[in-house]
């Protein structure tokens, strides 16, 4: 398993007990959907290692509190703190409709509903305020819209719609 076939959930942020458990901020909107996990797999060093989970639940409103198997003192705890948690891609459930997950929508074309054919998303940038696709034309210049323009998703023919401003597109191809 490699990092591009995974896709991050959370950072162990510190123990819970004695006894091995960790406590997990989860990075999403739904943490409910981690309670029933099997296995993870931890970032250590290059390398994804499977973990597989004894039990675990909701600590509060995004941490979730874990037992892994073979974690079992403070110290074996320790070794793994400030590490990152990830799941395989196949693991996430399918969207429909205008929502999607970023890594879904990379070589998507793009289409304005006034401008025609903008070119490719080559990334989704969600370090900035507002959500932006990152966006390659034909010429090869770099053109941002932010996500909240999205009209449509047509997964079958992997394209978005999208209505910007007038002038948005032509601001980056100057």
């Amino acid at each position: 398993m490699t990092l591009k076939d995974c896709f991050y959930i959370g950072t162990i942020v510190s123990k819970f007990s004695f006894k091995g458990e960790v406590l997990i901020k989860l990075d999403s909107d739904d943490p409910e959907m981690y309670e029933e996990m099997e296995s993870v797999f931890i970032a250590l060093g290059n390398n994804l290692v499977p973990f597989f989970i004894e039990r675990s639940s909701l600590h509060k409103s995004d941490l979730l509190r874990v037992k892994f198997e073979e974690v079992d003192t403070e110290a074996d705890a320790d070794a793994l703190l400030k590490h990152k948690i990830y799941l395989p891609l196949s693991a996430l459930p399918p969207l429909t409709g205008n929502q999607f997950y970023y890594h879904e929508v990379i070589g998507f074309t793009v289409e304005d509903t006034q401008y025609g054919y903008v070119g490719k998303i080559t990334a989704v940038n969600d370090n900035t305020f507002q959500a932006l696709f990152e966006i390659e034309d034909e010429a090869g210049h770099q053109i941002l819209i932010p996500i909240n323009f999205l009209e449509k998703i047509d997964r079958q023919n992997q394209k978005l719609i999208v209505s910007t401003p007038e002038g948005l597109i032509a601001l980056y191809q100057e």
